[in-house]
Protein backbone atom coordinates (compact mmCIF):
# COMPACT_ATOMS: atom_id res chain seq x y z
CA UNK A 1 0.00 0.00 0.00
CA UNK A 2 1.43 3.45 -0.79
CA UNK A 3 1.14 5.45 2.35
CA UNK A 4 4.19 7.81 2.47
CA UNK A 5 5.53 9.86 -0.83
CA UNK A 6 8.74 7.63 0.07
CA UNK A 7 6.31 4.89 -0.86
CA UNK A 8 4.88 6.32 -4.04
CA UNK A 9 8.60 7.67 -5.11
CA UNK A 10 10.30 4.35 -4.69
CA UNK A 11 6.87 2.89 -7.07
CA UNK A 12 7.52 5.48 -9.28
CA UNK A 13 11.08 4.66 -9.80
CA UNK A 14 10.24 1.19 -10.30
CA UNK A 15 7.95 1.48 -12.80
CA UNK A 16 10.31 3.89 -14.73
CA UNK A 17 13.08 1.41 -14.23
CA UNK A 18 10.98 -1.28 -16.31
CA UNK A 19 12.15 -1.55 -20.04
CA UNK A 20 9.47 -0.69 -22.98
CA UNK A 21 7.98 -4.42 -24.40
CA UNK A 22 6.60 -2.90 -27.29
CA UNK A 23 8.41 -1.42 -30.67
CA UNK A 24 8.97 1.86 -30.85
CA UNK A 25 5.62 3.93 -32.10
CA UNK A 26 3.36 0.80 -30.95
CA UNK A 27 -0.12 1.56 -29.53
CA UNK A 28 -1.58 -1.74 -28.06
CA UNK A 29 -4.00 0.13 -26.30
CA UNK A 30 -6.67 -2.92 -26.26
CA UNK A 31 -3.74 -4.93 -25.18
CA UNK A 32 -2.84 -2.50 -22.67
CA UNK A 33 -6.66 -2.25 -21.39
CA UNK A 34 -7.03 -5.95 -21.32
CA UNK A 35 -4.18 -6.62 -19.06
CA UNK A 36 -5.48 -3.48 -16.49
CA UNK A 37 -9.14 -5.21 -16.25
CA UNK A 38 -7.46 -8.50 -15.60
CA UNK A 39 -5.61 -6.51 -12.64
CA UNK A 40 -9.23 -6.03 -11.00
CA UNK A 41 -10.16 -9.04 -10.15
CA UNK A 42 -6.74 -9.34 -8.13
CA UNK A 43 -7.75 -6.41 -5.45
CA UNK A 44 -7.48 -6.73 -2.36
CA UNK A 45 -10.61 -5.77 -1.78
CA UNK A 46 -14.00 -4.63 -3.13
CA UNK A 47 -14.04 -1.60 -4.17
CA UNK A 48 -16.86 0.99 -4.14
CA UNK A 49 -15.46 2.42 -7.71
CA UNK A 50 -13.41 1.24 -10.29
CA UNK A 51 -11.73 3.46 -12.71
CA UNK A 52 -9.21 2.36 -15.53
CA UNK A 53 -7.24 5.19 -16.25
CA UNK A 54 -5.60 5.25 -19.92
CA UNK A 55 -2.93 7.75 -21.64
CA UNK A 56 -1.22 8.20 -24.15
CA UNK A 57 0.27 10.17 -27.43
CA UNK A 58 -1.62 7.58 -30.66
CA UNK A 59 -4.34 5.89 -31.68
CA UNK A 60 -4.41 1.97 -31.58
CA UNK A 61 -1.89 0.20 -34.21
CA UNK A 62 -1.25 -3.34 -32.81
CA UNK A 63 -2.66 -6.11 -31.04
CA UNK A 64 -6.62 -6.18 -29.99
CA UNK A 65 -8.69 -3.27 -30.95
CA UNK A 66 -9.98 -1.48 -27.70
CA UNK A 67 -13.21 -1.19 -28.53
CA UNK A 68 -14.56 -4.78 -27.46
CA UNK A 69 -12.32 -4.52 -23.98
CA UNK A 70 -13.66 -1.27 -23.32
CA UNK A 71 -17.33 -3.13 -23.55
CA UNK A 72 -16.16 -5.90 -20.96
CA UNK A 73 -14.66 -3.27 -18.68
CA UNK A 74 -18.34 -1.06 -18.86
CA UNK A 75 -20.37 -4.68 -18.71
CA UNK A 76 -18.20 -5.50 -15.33
CA UNK A 77 -18.92 -2.02 -13.67
CA UNK A 78 -15.89 0.01 -14.31
CA UNK A 79 -15.54 3.11 -15.86
CA UNK A 80 -12.57 4.03 -18.61
CA UNK A 81 -10.98 7.90 -18.75
CA UNK A 82 -8.63 8.93 -21.05
CA UNK A 83 -6.04 11.44 -21.40
CA UNK A 84 -4.62 11.86 -25.18
CA UNK A 85 -1.60 13.41 -25.44
CA UNK A 86 -2.20 15.60 -28.74
CA UNK A 87 2.06 15.93 -29.49
CA UNK A 88 1.46 13.38 -32.70
CA UNK A 89 -1.76 12.99 -33.13
CA UNK A 90 -3.74 16.25 -33.02
CA UNK A 91 -7.13 14.19 -33.70
CA UNK A 92 -6.72 11.99 -30.95
CA UNK A 93 -9.09 12.89 -29.01
CA UNK A 94 -11.40 11.53 -31.17
CA UNK A 95 -10.36 8.19 -31.57
CA UNK A 96 -10.00 7.73 -27.48
CA UNK A 97 -14.03 8.81 -27.25
CA UNK A 98 -14.77 6.74 -30.02
CA UNK A 99 -12.72 3.56 -29.27
CA UNK A 100 -11.49 4.00 -25.48
CA UNK A 101 -13.91 5.35 -23.03
CA UNK A 102 -16.62 4.02 -21.74
CA UNK A 103 -18.98 3.64 -18.19
CA UNK A 104 -20.55 6.01 -15.83
CA UNK A 105 -19.29 9.39 -16.44
CA UNK A 106 -16.26 8.63 -18.86
CA UNK A 107 -14.65 11.69 -20.10
CA UNK A 108 -11.42 11.99 -22.39
CA UNK A 109 -9.38 15.15 -21.35
CA UNK A 110 -6.41 16.62 -23.30
CA UNK A 111 -3.45 18.08 -23.00
CA UNK A 112 -1.33 20.01 -26.27
CA UNK A 113 2.26 18.18 -25.34
CA UNK A 114 4.49 16.02 -23.46
CA UNK A 115 5.58 18.76 -21.36
CA UNK A 116 1.93 19.71 -20.05
CA UNK A 117 1.26 15.60 -19.39
CA UNK A 118 2.17 16.17 -15.59
CA UNK A 119 -0.53 18.71 -15.02
CA UNK A 120 -2.93 17.44 -17.68
CA UNK A 121 -2.23 13.83 -15.39
CA UNK A 122 -2.75 15.91 -12.17
CA UNK A 123 -6.05 17.17 -13.58
CA UNK A 124 -7.38 14.09 -14.51
CA UNK A 125 -7.01 12.00 -11.33
CA UNK A 126 -8.27 14.61 -9.30
CA UNK A 127 -11.71 14.88 -11.07
CA UNK A 128 -11.84 11.16 -10.83
CA UNK A 129 -10.78 11.13 -7.14
CA UNK A 130 -13.60 13.80 -6.50
CA UNK A 131 -16.18 11.94 -8.50
CA UNK A 132 -17.07 15.21 -10.78
CA UNK A 133 -18.23 14.14 -14.02
CA UNK A 134 -18.69 17.19 -16.32
CA UNK A 135 -20.32 16.51 -19.40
Amino acid sequence: MLTTPADVAALAEAIEGLPRLVPPGATALGEGMAAALALFAHGPSEARRMVLDVSGDGAHNQGRPPAPIRDIGVQAGITINALAVLNEEPDLMAHYAAEVIGGPGAFVMHCPDYESFAEAIREKLRREIAGVFIA
